[in-house]
């Protein structure tokens, strides 16, 4: 009895894990940003039209980032002086993914 619960336990957790680890971390290559969207829910989205992802996400363009993470409020601040200003920037993605396989992202690079 005890290992069926088991079992239905960790094939709950897989299929409703908010995160999924798909592999490679990194840096992406060095674009204008596309879109960035503070959004109700508990990230904000950025789109970047990168040729180069080192995560294995399915949505190689979309990126994330936890409004609780520690900094995330002075990477959105980056990024959003990256939209204003025509900066290009880059991102280090965790290898992490969420749902919609959106790459989270930790880190924001910019250049001029």
């Amino acid at each position: 009895m005890k290992k069926n619960i088991s079992v239905i336990t960790s094939i709950c957790l897989f299929l409703f894990a908010p995160i999924i680890y798909a592999g490679g971390s990194g840096w992406t290559d060095i674009v204008n940003i596309a879109e960035l969207v503070p959004t109700a829910r508990h990230y904000y989205e950025l789109k970047l039209q990168v040729k180069e992802n080192p995560s294995d996400c399915r949505n190689k363009e979309w990126f994330y980032q936890d409004y609780s993470a520690t900094g995330s409020d002075k990477m959105f601040d980056t990024l959003l002086k990256g939209v204003t200003s025509g900066f290009k920037l880059r991102v280090y993605v965790t290898g992490r993914c969420n749902l919609n396989g959106y790459s989270e992202i930790t880190s924001v690079s910019i250049s001029p």
